[in-house]
């Protein structure tokens, strides 16, 4: 009992973790209410700063992606207990997303800006609805899942995990990453482009480009041709409209993001 105790007390502690940093992130990205913002004045010169940026970002991929391989988390979960191994998983990608945000160097310069008071409105419309389709759509895929709490309560609770059939419940209908397609959104939308934004965003949609495509062959791998219908029915990122095939889709697994 006191094992499963520590587990969920260490799931918990994670899951806060998560929500802290996924928090400041908005803030981060928003310049809005954090002491260092994205877009903070630069204070050393341009080369070095991208250098430490571009490190920073490295190191997050790389993170983001190796551990949630499934290869990783094979031998991953001979030292780290199977039931906290997604809450683990979630722990090193806070602690890589504040490394980010602590360490990150404001490079300045200007790419665009909007002065029209209905443009500005319309991005930071934009760029809040990226974030609650972000929200959105981990709810939908089981959050609580997706971030190692049902994990340590079933735990808790002495009953055996099992795995989340995922639906394509309301967004997932239209696209395969709804997730991401927020991320994008939030990232991209922004009434003040500067060089230190557009750095930001250019390296973190190559690597959400990348993460789908290393994430899709792992779905291809567990769900075979139910979700290669799903691929095929369902467009990536942009809802452009359905493929052929739509009617295959319905019962395929919806993705869940790493």
């Amino acid at each position: 009992m006191t094992k499963r105790v520590a587990f969920f007390v260490y799931g918990a502690v994670c899951y806060l973790a998560f929500l802290a940093t996924f928090l400041y992130a908005v803030g981060f990205v928003g310049n809005l209410l954090v002491p260092k913002g994205l877009d903070s004045p630069p204070a050393q010169p341009f080369w070095p700063a991208l250098g430490v940026d571009a490190l920073l970002l490295t190191l997050f991929a790389v993170q983001h992606s190796v551990m949630a391989r499934p290869w990783f988390k094979k031998r991953w979960t001979r030292v780290v207990p199977p039931m906290i191994e997604r809450s683990t998983y979630v722990l090193f990608a806070s602690v890589a997303l504040a490394l980010l945000m602590w360490q990150w160097r404001p490079l300045g310069g200007e790419v665009w800006t909007v002065e029209s008071p209905p443009g500005r409105a319309l991005l930071f419309a934009t760029c809040a609805g990226g974030w609650l389709l972000v929200l959105l759509s981990t709810f939908l895929i089981n959050h609580f899942d997706l971030f190692g709490l049902r994990q340590v309560w079933l735990v808790l609770r002495g009953r055996p995990y099992t795995h989340v059939h995922f639906g394509t419940p309301g967004p997932y209908r239209l696209v395969r990453h709804p997730l991401y397609l927020g991320f994008l959104l939030a990232f991209w939308a922004t009434p003040h482009m500067t060089v230190t934004h557009l750095v930001f965003a250019l390296s973190t949609t190559m690597y959400i480009l990348v993460a789908i495509q290393l994430e899709e062959h792992d779905l291809l791998k567990e769900h075979g041709e139910t979700y290669a219908a799903y691929r095929r029915s369902v467009p990536m990122l942009l809802p452009l409209g359905r493929r052929g095939g739509a009617g295959r889709a319905e019962t395929a697994v919806a993705p869940a993001p790493h």
